[in-house]
């Protein structure tokens, strides 16, 4: 009987890859472009695609995205539906189940279905810091784009829409909503506080500030703009000199605490049976939640102590 469960989850995977594999290079799909094979639009669905609907017409209308939300779908770059991003989150939890189920039995089955949606929750915080320090390094290039606009005699929105369709990503799209915005009738101080809200750019927000200041009072927009660019790049100049001094730190944490997770990996492997004590003993188990508990407080305490904010 215990050899039933790991090969009907070996079963189960090669169905699902081979599955997976037709629908992808099946060679009945047609190389002709839908729009001309079916003309009146589509007519018909296949059984996949009816189900793949429901399910998520019906994700849509009971949790929507849950934690993966399209806000933070958008703050990390990512052009997915939530509801879709959530069946990838579902599916991978069923994976990676049944891959601790192969390898080890039910209690990694469940701890590694558990940690699929933290890990997919890590993911998309990661990338959305990755993409507002993205932002922040490129806005004083950017301010450089929008100033010489100014200067062209354009306008502020014209200036914008021109550092939109110069600027690379992530700011060119920041940029182009803010314009899209302004175009639908919202109010160009709004959109741009927004943004800097959304992006969590002080920088950013200085920036707002005085457009929206020069609006209400007038003056000379560009020379504003060349006092605010000089003040963010030497905030980029100190930022880049406390992040090199607080390297060795910041490394250090993140050794600390991926060496619980690489050690426990590393005895899964050797001896499978050297831990089975923490899953098989109620005592095991408070000292895993205890460990936890610990391995979170030790976490953000590093955190506070390498995140120098000014």
């Amino acid at each position: 009987m215990p050899l039933i469960i790991p090969v009907a989850g070996l079963g189960l995977c090669i169905v699902a890859a081979l599955v997976a594999l037709f629908f992808v290079f099946s060679p009945l799909r047609s190389s002709i472009p839908v729009e001309r094979r079916r003309p009146f639009g589509d007519t018909g669905k296949s059984t996949l695609g009816i189900f793949s609907d429901s399910a998520i017409g019906l994700l849509d209308k009971t949790v929507g995205g849950g934690p993966y939300n399209r806000s933070r779908l958008e703050d990390a770059g990512l052009k997915l539906e939530p509801s879709n991003f959530l069946i990838f989150v579902i599916a991978g939890s069923v994976v990676m189940a049944l891959l601790g189920l192969l390898l080890s039995g039910g209690a990694l089955a469940l701890l590694l279905a558990l940690a699929t949606p933290l890990f997919a929750w890590l993911v998309l915080t990661l990338l959305a810091d990755r993409r507002r320090s993205k932002f922040d390094q490129q806005l004083a290039d950017n301010l450089l784009l929008i100033t010489g606009g100014l200067r062209a005699g354009h306008s502020i929105l014209a200036a914008i829409d021109s550092g939109a369709k110069e600027a690379p990503a992530p700011s060119s799209e920041e940029f182009a909503r803010v314009v899209n915005e302004v175009r639908i009738g919202r109010d160009l101080g709004h959109a741009l506080a927004d943004t800097a809200r959304r992006m969590k750019s002080d920088d950013f927000s200085w920036i707002a500030q005085a457009i929206q200041i020069n609006r209400e009072v007038g003056g000379d927009l560009a020379e504003v703009m060349d006092h605010v660019g000089e003040t963010i790049r030497e905030r980029g100049e100190i930022k880049a000199q406390v992040r090199s001094l607080s390297a060795e730190g910041r490394l250090s944490s993140y050794i600390l605490i991926a060496l619980p997770f690489g050690m426990a990996l590393m005895l899964m492997v050797v001896n499978p049976t050297y831990l089975g004590v923490l899953t098989s003993h109620p005592l095991g188990w408070v000292m895993l939640g205890v460990g936890g508990v610990m391995l979170i407080i030790g976490s953000l305490w590093l955190r506070k102590i390498v995140q120098i904010k000014f």
